[in-house]
């Protein structure tokens, strides 16, 4: 005798069809109306409840995420450059003193922490009150700042 060759001694057991009539009484478990009463009851999409819930006041929008600035002190800047060189993102991100953010060049503030003696020409920019009147102090340029 083989696998397929081989019975079981018992019959197999037929699925009860609810709803029907018979011994479970006229709703036959389902309870009264409704959509799970039904026959072929399909639920609710559950993404429909999603949107119902989303604001839907005016003006409602995302709030794109703001670029982030890289900070460096004028302290870093005497120390890596020299006297009367140019200072732009593209020189800062070659000596590695920035990253670049998600692939994309940063916005770069120069903050006005410790001192300087170097006269250095600063292009492209942000810099704060402290560091330009530092800068300027020690003889340095300012072009091209976005202030």
């Amino acid at each position: 005798m083989q696998l397929h060759q081989s019975r079981s001694k018992h019959k197999l057991k037929k699925r009860k069809r609810v709803g029907r009539g018979g011994k479970r009484g006229t709703y036959s478990g389902r309870g009264i109306k409704g959509q799970r009463a039904r026959a072929g009851r399909k639920l609710k999409p559950v993404i429909r409840e999603l949107i119902k819930r989303y604001a839907k006041l005016r003006g409602y929008r995302f709030k794109p995420l703001e670029q982030k600035l890289d900070v460096i002190n004028i302290e870093t800047l005497g120390k890596k450059f020299k006297a009367g060189s140019v200072i732009n993102p593209q020189t800062l991100l070659k000596l590695r003193l920035i990253r670049r953010i998600k692939g994309k060049m940063p916005k770069v503030k120069i903050l006005g922490r410790g001192e300087i003696k170097k006269a250095l020409v600063i292009e492209g920019c942000e810099i704060s009150k402290s560091a330009k009147e530092k800068i300027k102090k020690a003889g340095g340029k300012i072009t091209g700042s976005r202030d």
